[in-house]
Order: C-alpha cells, then structure tokens, then sequence
C-alpha cells in the first residue's frame, strides 16, 4: 500500500470524519494523519484491523513453532497420537 496516496492532515480527519468513514470501509486502506507535517496516526476501517490482528497471531504461533523446532522441543505427530490412544483406552476402562 502506498501511503502517499492516504495522506491527510488531521484538520482534515476533523472536518471529514463522515466521509473518511465512507472512504476507508470501501478502499480498505488505511490512511495516515498527519499533525504540524509529522505521521501521527494511522486509520482503517473494522474490518482490515481485524484481519490484520489475526494475521499477527497467526505469524506469531509460526515463528513459536519455529523457535521449539530449532530448540528441539518438539514431539513427534506419532508420539502425540499414541498419547492419546491411550488416554483414550484409560477413559474406557
């Protein structure tokens, strides 16, 4: 996403906060406000902030799971399943 094309001055999030709303739940990009010419603030609709959280998440179990492999903290798939056969047995008995 380009920035420079969602640039605004946070005079203009005042006086245009409707249209914005509008603007930004249709483009799904977020724009940036600017005060005395310095970033100040990013806005985005809903929805986008939403996704975007869940897309952190999701990164962050990765790069969990990528930790314990290159430390070795790991159990083989076919470990876990006969873990749970046999938790499964025990509740039959």
């Amino acid at each position: 996403m380009k920035y420079s094309t969602q640039v605004k001055p946070i005079s203009y999030l005042k006086s245009h906060a409707a249209e914005i709303v509008t603007t930004l739940t249709q483009t799904r990009e977020p724009m940036l406000i600017t005060q005395n010419g310095e970033a100040k603030l990013v806005v985005m609709d809903v929805q986008s902030y939403e996704e975007q959280e869940q897309m952190i998440a999701l990164l962050q179990l990765l790069a969990h799971g990528r930790r314990d492999i290159e430390d070795g903290s790991i159990v083989p798939a076919s470990e876990v399943f006969a873990r749970i056969d046999a938790l499964d047995k025990a509740d039959e008995e």
